[in-house]
């Protein structure tokens, strides 16, 4: 089969994959070696991308209410409802929800259908959960929304500081890059995170600043610059105001102590050539603006932007959080950077798309839309591609309104999530492998993602849908086109438009694009352009303001909101190394959910003995907004009072395990993110009477007070606990595996414990765990027996001649714990290099890195003891 050139569609590194088609509906995955951002490595997410590919649980056809219907039914109904409602209540009666996940060509389409022939800018994107603060602040600083830097600025340069992002999960081939660096040129690093994450694993400094104090350590910092720097601000704009505002700020306020402080001082100031890379941990906050902003003062003061090695970096959370941005995906914005509030640009845009009616004013951004939708101000929705009733802040709340919308389309490659659930008209998507577009990476380099596999069922290109849509409306000339790059070749040309009025974002050099040259297009940086070819921004100190400086803003840093007796902890959230968003892929992959299979709630020592949880218990975290309850993990990674959950679990996977029903709706009032990091809560033991694990070959239905599912190689795993002990394990057993035939059950009355397992021919179907606390046993051993001779199951662990995994670390190569531990130990290996050796772990993806040299540690530890 021929191999084809594409990209990952996970975070906003924009990897190159070599996708071979396996003639069976799957794909054989590897790094593509001449792609300029991954130079051949993936992640393990990336690795583990044909395994995602399957039509399991997809949505295959339209569906109207529940029941299967045609497209042209479908679009139909569409297409009137909303031309009735505009019809009605005006333009701004209707909104659209997008996604970072969209190819650039959907993205144009659905932006030009609601801003320049709906007549409204109520179209928001996901992005505005993950970005939005780091392009107000780029816009107040620049004049625009642009990276200044490239992804090789991480080799290049003396200092790197990560400022709230988890490099080595979140980006891990960015994280390798780094660390590659690091070990060649010794590079420093500096990670700045209230928590300890995996990241430190390479970091020089760990500066553990109080949550949110992020805006007042760069105040700090711009005093110091001002102070020891001969570099000259003439060419800034807001210099006094900004610097009196610095000097005001109390080294206090980052909780750091002053040696801490003097160690970060003079690594950046002693260092020609800084970077400073931050993502959520910055932006998702109700002063991200300010935070970013105080961050980008630095570097102008210093004049360490825009040259090799050096400059602010935003790295993004999803593969087309730019490409949204590049064509005005979000209700603040008009396609090419351009500025929907500017007179000169709106009718510039108007023209080109010759608009009956363009919008005259931004949009809702998303946490105003869907109290919009709550108060029946938007009465037509559509959401594409995105899952807002699991992700947005409020979650509940959020789903109250979806549900009581007149009318809600969702697009989705999906049949069942917590949003399509809600939807009048389910319309099937494309996926993945299925696409056929462009996405753009977070240092602005343009990479074509080719179709591999055909459509599932009758799933479609989400720009296909959205111009039949906008056909059946009314306007079948505009929204005419015939393939990808059609949709391409016109953004390219409104780009040189764009670029005319002043835009930095500017690819008209491809704007003759036929489709032969789309089919075979090379990942390019923009801008392209007769005028310019790539490369980074402003180091000739030329910027995109009025005045044509740099312009400097005065931060006053500001607390996050208070905790209070009821609710004394703050939450803060995050990612795990091996999930993606709500886990519609990554949920598929087996050996994605052995490494962290169940929502969990990292908790400091101190917290949890007072609170009086053990380890592998359960908590139940109840903020204003809503309720969760969580493994407990106990762990000082984090620090007293500030426990930390991650945010992939959805009502398909565990639905008291949705994070984002806790976090409160307040948003940054620049650039309208959500402070989804942060959330006051209270935190207690869930009152389980009895706690279980299960695995099937087959669905597994819980009907309890709390469950975790996860698939297996051979079926699936649940994590189960529940309030009312039921009369009849057997019956229940029978009920949640879906069988009927008769279990093997150990009963162990003087312990409490049930254990059953139900039989084929010899061979296990599902079996069943149950104990009055955290089921103890092999949870690997047992879901490897699932199809295999059985008899031995309910044991529970293997016998000496099976080794066991245990819990799984290297999810690239399939290494447990266990495996390492006993690799240390019989080989006294010390080096996380000699483990790759012995074992292969750690040496793909490398994420795994720091959690195989905290095994070497605790061997080196008890080595030293027994000596």
């Amino acid at each position: 089969m021929q191999t084809i050139r594409t990209t990952c569609p996970y975070c906003g590194v924009g990897c190159g994959v070599l996708a071979t088609p396996d003639g069976k509906g799957g794909l054989g995955i590897a790094g593509d070696p001449d792609h300029p951002a991954n130079r051949g490595r993936l992640c393990v997410k990336g690795s583990a991308l044909g395994e995602t590919v399957g039509h399991a649980g997809r949505l295959l056809t339209p569906r109207i209410h529940g029941r299967e219907a045609g497209w042209d039914e479908a679009l139909d109904l569409v297409a009137r409802r909303f031309s009735e409602t505009i019809a009605e209540h005006g333009p701004d009666s209707v909104g659209f929800y997008v996604s970072g996940q969209l190819l650039t060509e959907d993205y144009y389409v659905a932006n030009k259908l609601m801003k320049g022939f709906i007549g409204s800018a109520n179209i928001d994107t996901n992005s505005r959960l993950c970005m939005a603060s780091a392009v107000a602040g780029h816009r107040r600083a620049f004049g625009t929304d642009t990276v200044p830097g490239l992804y090789e600025d991480l080799e290049l340069a003396d200092t790197v500081v990560l400022v709230g992002s988890n490099l080595a999960w979140c980006h891990p081939v960015l994280y390798q890059r780094l660390a590659a660096a690091r070990e060649a040129r010794g590079t420093r690093v500096v990670v700045v995170d209230p928590r300890r994450t995996a990241t430190c694993d390479i970091a020089d400094l760990h500066l553990p600043l109080a949550p949110g104090s992020d805006a007042a350590l760069f105040n700090l910092l711009l005093a110091e610059i001002a102070r020891n720097s001969d570099h000259c601000m003439d060419n800034l704009d807001g210099v006094e105001d900004t610097l009196a505002a610095a000097r005001a700020t109390s080294p206090a306020a980052t909780g750091l102590a002053h040696s801490q402080l003097r160690q970060f001082f003079d690594l950046w100031l002693h260092s020609d050539k800084v970077m400073s890379v931050w993502s959520q941990g910055v932006n998702q906050s109700d002063s991200g603006t300010d935070k970013v902003n105080a961050i980008l003062n630095c570097h102008l003061a210093s004049g360490r932007i825009g040259r090799p090695g050096m400059g602010p970096f935003s790295v993004t959370g999803q593969p087309n959080a730019m490409g949204g941005r590049e064509v005005g995906g979000l209700a603040n914005m008009l396609a090419c950077h351009l500025e929907i509030e500017n007179p000169a640009h709106r009718e510039a845009v108007r023209a080109f798309w010759s608009a009956p009616r363009m919008a005259g004013r931004p949009g809702l951004k998303a946490v105003d839309m869907f109290r919009a939708v709550e108060d029946g101000r938007i009465k037509a929705l559509w959401i594409v591609c995105t899952n807002p009733a699991a992700t947005m802040p409020e979650a509940d709340r959020v789903a109250r309104a979806i549900a009581g919308c007149d009318f809600t389309v969702v697009s989705d490659i999906m049949a069942r999530t917590d949003t399509v659930r809600l939807a009048h008209v389910a319309l099937p998507a494309t996926g993945w492998g299925e696409k056929d577009g462009t996405v753009t990476n977070s240092e602005r380099r343009i990479s074509r993602q080719r179709r591999t596999l055909a459509p599932a069922g009758q799933a479609r290109d989400d720009w296909r849908i959205l111009a039949e849509v906008g056909r059946r409306m009314g306007w079948a000339e505009a929204f005419g086109w015939t393939s990808p790059a059609e949709v391409f070749a016109e953004h390219a040309v409104l780009s040189g438009v764009a670029g005319s009025l002043g835009s930095d974002f500017d690819i008209s050099a491809h704007a003759g694009i036929t489709p032969a040259e789309y089919d075979v297009l090379q990942p390019f940086l923009w801008p392209q352009s007769a005028g310019r070819q790539g490369g980074r921004f402003f180091g000739d100190g030329r910027f995109h303001t009025p005045s044509g400086r740099g312009r400097m803003v005065a931060v006053t840093p500001r607390t996050p909101q208070p905790v209070d007796g009821d609710h004394p902890f703050r939450l803060n959230t995050g990612r795990v190394r091996d999930h993606w968003h709500s886990m519609t892929r990554t949920g598929l992959s087996p050996r994605l959910s052995r490494h962290l299979a169940e929502p969990f709630l990292e908790l400091h020592p101190s917290d949890a003995a007072r609170l009086g949880l053990a380890p592998a218990s359960l908590a139940e975290v109840e903020s204003p907004q809503g309720r969760a309850v969580l493994r407990v993990l106990v762990t000082d990674r984090v620090a007293p009072g500030h426990p930390f959950a991650p945010m992939h679990w959805t009502g398909e996977t565990a639905p008291l395990g949705r994070v984002d029903a806790l976090v409160p709706g307040l948003t940054d009032p620049v650039s309208g993110q959500p402070a989804l990091k942060s959330a006051p809560v209270a935190i207690r033991p869930f009152a389980a009477r009895w706690f279980g694990f299960a695995v099937s070959a087959g669905a597994i239905r819980p009907d309890c007070a709390y469950w975790a599912r996860a698939t297996l190689p051979r079926g699936e795993q649940a994590e189960l606990a529940g309030l009312e002990v039921p009369q009849d394990w057997t019956a229940h057993a029978r009920a949640l595996f879906g069988l009927s035939d008769e279990p093997l059950v150990l009963h162990d009355r003087a312990r409490g414990q049930v254990r059953l397992a139900f039989l084929r021919e010899g061979r296990l179907q599902a079996a069943l765990f149950v104990a009055p606390g955290p089921v103890g046993l092999s949870r690997s051993h047992v879901a490897d027996l699932l199809g295999e001779e059985g008899a031995g199951a309910l044991a529970g662990r293997p016998g000496a001649d099976r080794p066991d995994e245990g819990a799984l670390v290297c999810a690239c190569f399939g290494i447990g714990v266990n495996s390492i531990v006993q690799a240390i130990a019989s080989q006294r290996l010390t080096t996380v290099e000699a483990v790759g050796q012995a074992l292969r772990a750690g040496t793909n993806c490398g994420s795994c890195r720091p959690e195989i040299r905290a095994l070497l540690d605790a061997g080196t530890a008890c080595r030293a003891a027994a000596e």
